[in-house]
C-alpha cells in the first residue's frame, strides 16, 4: 500500500493544480465578461483586425521571393544564355504594369512556372526543362501568365486570405481557452488524486480540443472552398491578360497542353502557384486551378475572335 503521507501529498497537489487552473481560468473569464460590457467601437475592431492581418500578410509576401528561391535551389537565368527570352521577357514587362522581376531557373517536381510577389518587387520562377518542352511563342505565353498573377497582385491577395484565417482561428481558439484551463486542470488534478500524476485523467481536455477542432475545421472548409473558387477565377483572368498582351491565345493554351502532357503528379504549397495544377482531385470545386480542358477552350476561342476582328489578314 503507498505511505499515506505521499497519498495525501498528490491529494493536495492534485487540488492545489485544480485551483490554480480554475483561478486563471476564471481571469480569463473576466477580462472576455469585461471586453463585452465594454466593447470598443466596432469599426477600431474592424480596423485593428485588418492592421494585424494586412501586417502580417505583408511580412509574408515580402519574404515569399527569398524563401521560395532557397528553398527551390533557384538561379537567375544569365541573359547572355537567353537573349530571346529576355528580348520577350522585356516587352511583356514595359507593357505591363509590372517591374521586371528575375527569371529563377529551378528543378520543379515537373516542367511548371510560377510566380511570387507583386508588381513591385517579385520573381518568376520557371522550371528548366520549359526552356526545351516549349517554343519561343509559348514560352512567352506562359511568362505572360505569371506576370499577370503579379501585376493583379494575386500573391498578397492569397497571403492576405490565409492570415487573415488563421488570425480568425486564433481568436475563436482565444476566446475558448479559459473553458480549456478549466477542464485541464480537473485532467491534471484527477491523475494527482489517483495517484498516478503521469497519466492524462480522465481526458476532459482532449475530448473539448477535438471537438473545438471539428468546429473550426467546419468553419476553415467553407473559407477552403471560397478560396480555392477565386483562385480558379485568377486562372482565368491571368490567362486572359496573357492572351491580350502577347496576341498569341493559341500559344498560351499549346503551352498548357504541352505542361500537361509532361506533368507528373505533384503535391504540396507549391501547387497553389503553380501555372498547371495536374493533381487529380475527386471534385473541381477542390481544386486550385480550373480544368485545363475549360481553360484551353477559352484560349482558343479567344484566339478565334481575335482572328475574325482581324478580319483575312490574320489568316
Amino acid at each position: 500500500m503507498r505511505d499515506p503521507f505521499a497519498r495525501t501529498l498528490m491529494v493536495l497537489v492534485g487540488v492545489a493544480t485544480l485551483i490554480v487552473y480554475t483561478g486563471v481560468a476564471l481571469l480569463g473569464f473576466a477580462v472576455i465578461e469585461w471586453v463585452a460590457a465594454n466593447p470598443p467601437n466596432p469599426l477600431t475592431i474592424v480596423l485593428v483586425f485588418a492592421i494585424v492581418a494586412l501586417f502580417g500578410a505583408y511580412l509574408g509576401y515580402r519574404r515569399g521571393v527569398v524563401r521560395l528561391a532557397a528553398s527551390l535551389n533557384a538561379r537567375e537565368l544569365p541573359r547572355h544564355r537567353a537573349p530571346s527570352v529576355y528580348r520577350r521577357f522585356d516587352r511583356l514587362c514595359a507593357e505591363m504594369s509590372v517591374t521586371q522581376p528575375p527569371l529563377l531557373l529551378a528543378s520543379l517536381d515537373s516542367p511548371n512556372a510560377l510566380s511570387v510577389g507583386g508588381p513591385r518587387r517579385g520573381a518568376i520562377v520557371i522550371d528548366r526543362r520549359l526552356l526545351r518542352l516549349l517554343s519561343p511563342d509559348e514560352l512567352e505565353g506562359i511568362l505572360a501568365h505569371e506576370l499577370a498573377h503579379m501585376e493583379q497582385y494575386d500573391t498578397f491577395i492569397n497571403t492576405f486570405a490565409v492570415t487573415l484565417t488563421r488570425l480568425l482561428a486564433g481568436i475563436v481558439y482565444l476566446l475558448l481557452l479559459p473553458i480549456l484551463l478549466v477542464l485541464l486542470g480537473i485532467d491534471r488534478a484527477a491523475s494527482w488524486i489517483a495517484g498516478e500524476p503521469r497519466q492524462r485523467g480522465v481526458g476532459l481536455a482532449d475530448l473539448f480540443q477535438y471537438g473545438i477542432g471539428i468546429v473550426l475545421a467546419g468553419l476553415l472548409s467553407v473559407f477552403t472552398l471560397l478560396f480555392l473558387a477565386h483562385s480558379r477565377r485568377q486562372e482565368y483572368r491571368a490567362d486572359r491578360r496573357a492572351a491580350d498582351v502577347t496576341g498569341k491565345p493559341d500559344a498560351l493554351a499549346r503551352a498548357l497542353s504541352k505542361i500537361h502532357r509532361a506533368t507528373e503528379s505533384h503535391r504540396g504549397l507549391q501547387s497553389l502557384l503553380y501555372t498547371h495544377d495536374d493533381r487529380r482531385r475527386p471534385h473541381r470545386l477542390l481544386s486550385t486551378h480550373p480544368p485545363l480542358e475549360e481553360r484551353i477552350e477559352r484560349l482558343l476561342g479567344e484566339d478565334a475572335r481575335r482572328r475574325r476582328s482581324l478580319g483575312p489578314a490574320a489568316r
